[in-house]
């Protein structure tokens, strides 16, 4: 008897693999899985404004990164000792104006020069709903914002992003980045961590607009493909042993599920392969010996020298250069 449904990954024609450029932004599932692809090593940008969950957001972030958007003092507003940006993580918040503007920008340089020469964007949608500010908010014009900054309730209101409006947003969005870098191509994703904060049902209709008009643009859009984190986790896992004790986070082992299928999904068998030698390097490198300087840990030192020198000599792209010389300070004189 059958009793667990179960979604098979299935390759992808558009792959992920060693030399390519990826840029991922969205909510904090992003960062989970961008956290992946750094212990592996791939060249990687993330979240440039910081994690955001709404679609108005995403949008903001890469229209004004493409354009090099430079934010002047007017744009910044103070609040708990703090100076912020409606549209950036608290993350770039700062006690001095001036820090906080040096932070911003510098990230928008940098996030522009690399979306320029990229050939991967990974957007990880989070929900449908907007918080609008109200006039009694700093700065308040009814504007979308991607983080409350723990302002008081009244500076805010929240409205469901209608399909339609999302599907005409991301297009146009979509026809921006591609004319910005031809060479882009742009996955989307659904993040299945539940925004606990509208209600269940709000919940499920925020992630019902984000599902539909996502699809709906992949008919409409080249260059476009879905990769199914919510599906994975909601309807594959299907259990609340897969999410933290807040109920809300998928925990270690459901994160680390839809990786593997990411890698199945997207990754060829040499791309995995290549995975597989970083990963043990990885491990290594964080392996806290008994007895340093004994016969038996030399030989592992010189085991690991000459798997990454192996590694680098195949694939010079790799950013191995420091365990070289971490393993290469461990060998006695």
């Amino acid at each position: 008897m059958k009793f667990k449904l179960t979604l098979d990954a299935k390759p992808s024609n558009y792959t992920i693999a060693y030399g390519d450029k990826l840029m991922l932004i969205g909510s904090c599932f992003t960062e989970n899985i961008g956290a992946k692809f750094k212990t592996h090593l791939f060249e990687l940008s993330e979240n440039p404004y910081g994690i955001l969950f709404n679609p108005v957001s995403v949008v903001t972030t890469l229209t004004e990164i493409m354009d090099r958007r430079v934010y002047q003092v007017d744009d910044l507003f103070q609040h708990n000792e703090l100076w912020h940006s409606w549209h950036h993580h608290s993350r770039f918040s700062a006690i001095e104006q001036k820090e906080a503007l040096e932070n911003i920008n510098s990230s928008i340089l940098n996030a522009h020069d690399f979306l320029k020469t990229a050939n991967r964007l990974v957007i990880t949608l989070g929900s449908a709903w907007l918080y609008h500010l109200t006039n009694e908010a700093p700065l308040g014009k009814g504007q979308v914002v991607a983080n409350n900054h723990k302002g008081p309730s009244n500076w805010f209101y929240k409205s469901l992003m209608q399909p339609n409006t999302l599907i005409k947003n991301l297009q146009d969005l979509v026809e921006r980045l591609q004319a910005f870098n031809p060479k882009l191509h742009t996955t989307f994703t659904i993040s299945p961590v539940r925004h606990l904060r509208e209600g269940l049902i709000e919940n499920n209709r925020s992630k019902a607009v984000l599902i539909h008009a996502v699809h709906e643009l992949m008919h409409q859009q080249n260059g476009v493909d879905y990769f199914p984190s919510y599906e994975y986790v909601v309807d594959d896992l299907r259990d609340y042993r897969f999410y933290a004790e807040d109920l809300v986070h998928p925990n270690f082992a459901a994160s680390g599920y839809v990786w593997d299928k990411l890698v199945e999904t997207y990754m060829d068998p040499k791309t995995q392969a290549i995975m597989k030698q970083v990963a043990e390097l990885q491990l290594a490198i964080s392996h806290k010996p008994f007895f340093v300087g004994s016969v038996e840990h030399q030989k592992f030192l010189h085991a690991c020298i000459q798997k990454t020198e192996v590694l680098l000599d195949k694939h010079p792209t790799l950013s191995l250069q420091d365990h070289l010389a971490f393993f290469k300070a461990g060998i006695s004189k």
